[in-house]
């Protein structure tokens, strides 16, 4: 729906890293969204939680550079 995992968290990226005024690279906001999943989860468990956190571990690993 939001195009490949490449792409939006580019974009995303180039968001956070404005306000941030720091570089924020695809790879951040792959790992960023896993510890927001972990958060929630934390607060209170949902199945949606644990496969969006996979989901987002699995765009991380397809972005890590080797």
């Amino acid at each position: 729906e939001y195009g490949t995992p490449e792409n939006s968290f580019s974009t995303i990226g180039k968001y956070w890293s404005a306000y941030l005024g720091r570089e924020v690279s695809a790879q951040d906001v792959a790992m960023l969204m896993v510890l927001c999943k972990v958060a929630r989860e934390s607060n209170q468990h949902k199945r949606d939680n644990l496969v969006d956190l996979a989901g987002y571990a699995a765009c991380a690993a397809t972005l890590h550079p080797e």
